[in-house]
């Protein structure tokens, strides 16, 4: 039921999509780049879910200015976003965007990525990424934020593809160089996402971490596996970055400090649902006994921790079988 309910939701607005005004046509968006190395700048959305009201700008994305072009991470979550992107780029620099870190593809930090393709920018993403833009999961989410989002996700909103998909085979970071700043590519895949990079600006001192964790915010959780999640963490804290990039919410120059919102959040739901899978109790039941208060007031509790703690729960029946 809950099935149809989306697909005719979706099919209303998508058949009244062609009645509303293009983005095109909308006010500019204007974006403030915030510096945050010498030679580094991030862009910080809002703090709760994707709206048409906020124009989807609820994630952040950065970029970094070299000698011979601009690294730019992430892309927002549409192309009026990708576009507002360039435009305050250029505001900073005449250089041009010469490659686009993707952090993964979920549709609030790629979206934007067609601007950047018709300025001839190069992609690079981790290959596992390759497998989500060719499922029906990634066409059903692009319909149903075409539906939610329009105009700023409209009919001429499309995915793409990386230039170059990136392979971890021997686990370590990919290093690379441009117009004398060095950078490493950092493979995280499996925690938030099957595709989840970080992106480390090595003369700045500054990780852009996407959704690894988030300041002052609820993450969105889904089906993660958060035990991974939770290595990760460790792992992004053994770089000792003087300054963290999250993927929602302020950047952070005390990332032990400012992790532990995420961290407890996932260990407070594997402790919930794991005790609920144990004892054999249905997740409704569980999800309505359990007490959310330590979270319910921060952003996006409401509208993302009933499916994070529905992915736990699946989460934690699969461990317990593997025991």
């Amino acid at each position: 039921m809950q099935s149809f309910f989306n697909s005719w939701r979706i099919a209303l607005a998508l058949l009244t999509l062609a009645f509303a005004p293009a983005a095109s046509a909308l006010d500019p968006i204007t974006l403030k780049p915030l510096q945050v190395g010498p030679n580094t700048w991030y862009f910080q959305g809002e703090s709760g879910m994707a709206t048409a009201a906020n124009k989807a700008f609820m994630s952040n994305a950065g970029f970094v200015v070299t000698k011979d072009g601009v690294v730019v991470f992430d892309t927002l979550g549409s192309p009026a976003l990708g576009e507002a992107m360039l435009k305050a780029i250029r505001s900073v620099t005449p250089q041009p965007v010469t490659r686009v870190i993707v952090s993964h593809y979920h549709a609030d930090h790629f979206y934007g990525l067609q601007a950047f393709k018709a300025q001839g920018a190069e992609i690079w993403a981790h290959e596992n990424g390759r497998g989500y833009l060719e499922s029906d999961l990634a066409q059903q989410r692009l319909a149903q934020r075409r539906a939610d989002l329009a105009p700023w996700i409209d009919q001429n909103t499309r995915m793409v593809a990386a230039d170059r998909w990136l392979k971890f085979s021997s686990g370590k970071p990919i290093p690379f160089e441009m117009g004398g700043i060095r950078f490493q590519i950092i493979d995280s895949s499996g925690a938030h996402s099957n595709d989840d990079i970080m992106l480390a600006v090595d003369n700045d001192g500054v990780l852009f971490a996407g959704d690894l964790f988030f300041t002052g915010r609820i993450p969105f959780v889904g089906d993660a596996n958060s035990k991974v999640w939770l290595v990760a963490l460790d792992r992004m804290l053994e770089l000792k970055p003087r300054m963290v990039v999250p993927g929602h919410g302020r950047s952070s120059t005390e990332p032990l400090k400012d992790i532990e919102l995420t961290r407890n959040y996932l260990q407070f739901l594997r402790k919930a649902m794991g005790d609920a899978v144990s004892d054999m109790m249905p997740f409704e039941e569980a999800y309505k006994k359990t007490d959310w208060s330590a979270f319910s007031n921060y952003p996006a509790f409401e509208a993302a921790n009933r499916g994070n703690a529905y992915g736990t729960y699946i989460l934690m029946e699969k461990e317990s079988l593997q025991k």
